[in-house]
C-alpha cells in the first residue's frame, strides 16, 4: 500500500470513528458518570472501529490517530442538546 493510500484509509477510518461515536456521545451525556450504560456507550463502537482498521490494512501504530477521532466524536456528541433541553 502506498503512503497516499494509507493516508486516505487512515482519514476515512478516523472520520468513521468520529461519526460513529457522535450518537454514543449524545447518549452517554444523559447517563450517570461511570454507570454501566455510560461504560457501554463508550465501548460499544470499539469493535466496529477495530474491524474496519483491520479490513483497511492498518496496524496498531495508527490506533492513536483513530482514537483521537473516536474521542472527538464522543465529546461532540455529548455537546449536542435536544431542543427544549434544560442544562
Amino acid at each position: 500500500m502506498t503512503i497516499m493510500n494509507t493516508f486516505l484509509v487512515l482519514i476515512a477510518i478516523t472520520a468513521f470513528a468520529l461519526l460513529l461515536n457522535l450518537p454514543f456521545g449524545y447518549l452517554r451525556s444523559g447517563t450517570r458518570k461511570f454507570s454501566l450504560l455510560w461504560m457501554l456507550y463508550i465501548h460499544i463502537p470499539i469493535p466496529f472501529i477495530f474491524i474496519l482498521r483491520k479490513m483497511g490494512g492498518l496496524d496498531f501504530t495508527f490506533v492513536p490517530v483513530i482514537a483521537v477521532g473516536a474521542v472527538a466524536g464522543q465529546f461532540l456528541g455529548g455537546r449536542f442538546k435536544p431542543p427544549g433541553a434544560v442544562g
